[in-house]
Parts: C-alpha cells; structure tokens; sequence
C-alpha cells in the first residue's frame, strides 16, 4: 500500500494542451475537515485507508496543496442540455488534477469537485454544496457495490466556505475518480466548433487511452462508437433493473466510457412508477424512469453526429441501430436473475412487463418485492407478497405463470436458490430520505450518519441484522423529497 506522496502520476489528457482544457489552480476552502472516505476507492489508487486520518489527506482535497507532478487542468465540451444544443459548458466547478497510474497499470483520474472559479464557470461560483456532494459519494460507491458501472468517490470534505443557492450553504469539496472523465460533450464541442482537427486528435487520445483494441479495426473511430453503444446500453439496463433514475441524462452527463456520471437529482425508486421524475426541475419529465432508454439512444445518437467527420455515416448508423437489441438483452439477462432464472426463455420478456405494469398498479415497492421473492420457496414467497398488490386476480395468475416458468427452469436446492437471488437483489438501496437524513446531520457537523449509511450501502447485498432499520420501507414524507439541480 501507498502512502499520498508515492502516488505516481501520468498526466496524458494534460499534454493534450490548451486546445482542450485550461491550466487552473484550485481555491481552497474555509476550515476544512472530513466528512466520509471510501476504502474501496481509496484501494484503486494503492493507498492505505489510513491516509485519509492525516492533516495531509484533507489539505489536498480540500485545494490547499497539491503534488509536485499533479497538472489541474479545467476540460471544455459542450453538450445538449434537455434537448437543447448549449456551445460551451465545461468544467465549471471541478477540476482534473491529474491521473494517477496504480499498480495494476489502471489510469485514474483525480477530479475536484467544488474546486473554485474556472473559465467555464458560466456566472457560478465554482463550489459544490455539502449536501450535492454527499448525495454523489454515496451514489456512486453504492452503485459500484450493485454492480453497475459508475465513476467513483474517494472523499467529501467539508468546510466553512460560505455559498448562496436556494438558501445559504457551506461549501464542500468531493475527489471523483474515473479511469477517463471524457464525455459525448467533448466531442460535441469541437463538432459543432468546426475544429475537425481537434476532433480528430480528441478521438486519438480515446484509442490510444481507452479503445485501444479498436486500433485493429478497418474504420477505428466507428469501432470505439460501436464499442460505446454497448457500454451505454448495459449501463441504462442496469440502472432499469435496479430502479435507478440518473435526473440529467443531458449529454455533457454521458461518459464515453459508458459510466454512471456526474450525480446531480437521481433517485432510487421506492414504489415501482414508471413515470417517475426524480428531477423537480424536469418539468415535462424529458427524464423520467421509463423514458431513459429512449433518451440514451438520442444521445448516442448525438455523438454519432459529432463523429462523422472522422467515420463512415453508415458504419456509425448501424452501430447505433444495435443499442436496443444490446440493451434489451443485458436487461433481460439480470431481470431474469432477479427472479432467479437461470435459463432464457423467449416468453420471459412478457412475464416481466406483466410484473412491472401490476406493480404500477398497486404501487409495489421495488427494491423489497425482489429481495422478498428469495427469502422463501417461491410459492410461499408468492403468497406473503400478494397483500402488496391491488390486482390479486392479475397476481395470481401472474403467480401460476412464473411457479411453472420456475419448474421448466429445473430443480434447484432451495439454499442454492436463495443465495443466487439475494447475489442480486440487494437488502440495502440507497433510498433519498435516508441521503436526507444523513444530510441534514452532516449539517450540523456530525457525520457519524453518513458513514455509517456509507458501510450499509458497500454490501448491499449482505445481511447486516444490526442495520435492519436501513432497509425499511421509506416513510410518506420520504417518497416525495424534491431534489433539483442545484449544487
């Protein structure tokens, strides 16, 4: 294990130039101090969990030091925002301090959120608020215990830093981590800019870094395309299937990578809604639940556009034309674990929407009912869960159905069962009135509540009976929290 200062850094965005970022320093904050940091996260960079207890850990990810080799660069892109092309956004309160090789030869970005004023900072003040920057540490450590790929969070410090946004506020600080923070976005920019070169040069930077076996391709540019419609499509499967609603899937917010990024308004659904708009800014619910497919699709779709320059139009079309056949099959494939099935059968999809629309109906909460399924036989586990729904007639024969569908899967050991299903349906979600409950502690300086939710949520899978009350269904007032954009 490392220590802070034997971190080794490989800055290769950087040495792009100014072309695509500005050099910038971060501003510190007032009296800062820390709030949570991830063990895990702090493995990815070799680092001893114990760094995070030095005065050291909190100067440098509160912008009051920095490394000798780090190079903070403030990245420019641009992206469609609610469907509506803006020309320039970029890193407006964060910063990508460097990257940082670990032993494994893994790249990771060190970004800093809430690091002060940048040139693209668009009339803001550069900070994060404390509760935004909870909100995202949790987020995204819990999603990597799910199992759904996602940038990942090293720390959130809190400080003194006076902020104004719907109300006054602190400032606080969060360390993103990402093997690459590139975006559509990016390529939207210098597209739309009409730097073609540029452009070019961005998409060598990605084969080089990221899609390197794309290189052997006969058109290499719509090879990394294809191979980011596939990412994107297993993500949003994954985020369907566990109930996920990211908030702002604007195109600035899509990774090339095909990770979970930048956290702002997104929610776990409590009682399964389709419909659900987790963003109270989302007026005509562009982002509800049910719409995220679609919406990954036109976004692919945009960067499709941004990428004609430098790949064949109709090799760039028939990659995308995969993303729903991609996607239905990932989605498939965990919903059919979900329920404990094992093999594939081409009636299964219906079976699943059966489910879906009767919980709709009856207002099912969505995370409990999987978990629920395993705990018993699948009959008995039936009949303890038919008081949820208020279709009992559909239920049951939906019930008929899928005991039959269990039987043609083919025996199984009941404690084999149960492990296999509670392998996938987690015990703990990352509820918002639990994010709020922990917030509003962290607040008043106490943030013994967000660790502690912290731990709960890095196993979501495992039993924990001294954390049972985190599994809880959410309270009245918990299932209508407005959460916005602001940060």
């Amino acid at each position: 294990m490392k220590t802070l200062d034997q971190l080794a850094f490989d800055n290769r965005f950087a040495r792009l130039g100014d072309t695509f970022s500005t050099a910038v320093l971060p501003q510190p904050v007032e009296r800062p101090r820390l709030v949570v940091a991830s063990p895990a996260a702090l493995a990815l960079l070799d680092l001893d969990p114990r760094e995070s207890e030095r005065a050291e850990f909190v100067a440098l990810f509160a912008g009051q030091s920095l490394w000798q080799d780090a190079e903070p660069r403030a990245m420019v892109y641009s992206g469609h925002q609610f469907g509506v092309y803006n020309p320039q956004l970029g890193d407006g309160r964060g910063l990508l301090l460097g990257e940082v090789l670990n032993a494994r030869g893994e790249h990771w970005d060190l970004h800093l959120k809430g690091a002060g004023y940048t040139p693209y900072s668009r009339m803001g003040d550069g900070r994060a608020v404390l509760r935004s920057s909870i909100r995202e540490f949790l987020a995204s450590e819990h999603l990597a215990a799910l199992g759904i790929p996602t940038t990942r969070a090293l720390c959130v410090i809190a400080s003194d830093t006076p902020v104004y946004r719907e109300r006054p506020e602190k400032a606080a600080t969060l360390l993103r981590l990402a093997p690459s923070h590139l975006r559509f976005g990016h390529f939207e920019f210098f597209y739309y800019t009409r730097q073609h070169e540029a452009l070019r040069q961005l998409a060598e930077h990605a084969l080089d870094c990221h899609f390197p076996a794309c290189r052997d391709a006969a058109e290499p540019v719509a090879a990394l395309f294809a191979e980011v419609v596939e990412r994107t499509a297993q993500t949003v499967a994954l985020w369907q299937a566990y109930g996920f609603c990211h908030g702002v899937m604007n195109t600035d917010n899509m990774s090339l990578l095909g990770l979970t990024f930048d956290f702002g308004p997104y929610g776990f659904l409590d009682d399964f809604d389709a419909g659900h708009v987790c963003n109270h800014s989302d007026d005509g619910g562009r982002y509800r639940f049910e719409n995220q497919v679609p919406i990954a699709h036109w976004n692919l779709s945009a960067l499709a556009q941004a990428l004609t320059p430098l790949a064949p139009v109709e090799a760039l079309r028939e990659a995308l034309g995969h993303f729903l056949p991609h996607y239905r099959q990932h989605w498939l494939a965990r919903m059919r674990q979900r329920l404990g099935l094992r093999r594939a059968e081409d009636g299964d999809e219906a079976l699943l929407q059966r489910l879906l629309a009767l919980m709709q109906m009856g207002g099912v909460d969505y995370p409990q009912f999987f978990r629920r399924l395993g705990e018993t036989p699948a009959a008995e586990a039936l009949g303890a869960l038919r008081e949820a729904f208020v279709d009992l007639a559909g239920f049951d024969a939906w019930g008929r159905d899928y005991l039959a569908r269990v039987e043609r899967d083919g025996a199984d050991d009941e404690a084999q069962r149960r492990a296999r299903m509670h392998a996938v349906n987690p015990r703990y979600v990352l509820r918002n009135y639990l994010a709020q409950q922990a917030i509003e502690a962290a607040e008043k300086d106490d943030y013994a509540a967000v660790r502690e939710l912290h731990a709960v949520l890095s196993r979501p899978f495992d039993e924990q009976p001294d954390m049972a009350r985190y599994a809880e269904r959410p309270p009245a007032w918990g299932k209508h929290l407005a959460i916005s954009c602001s940060s």
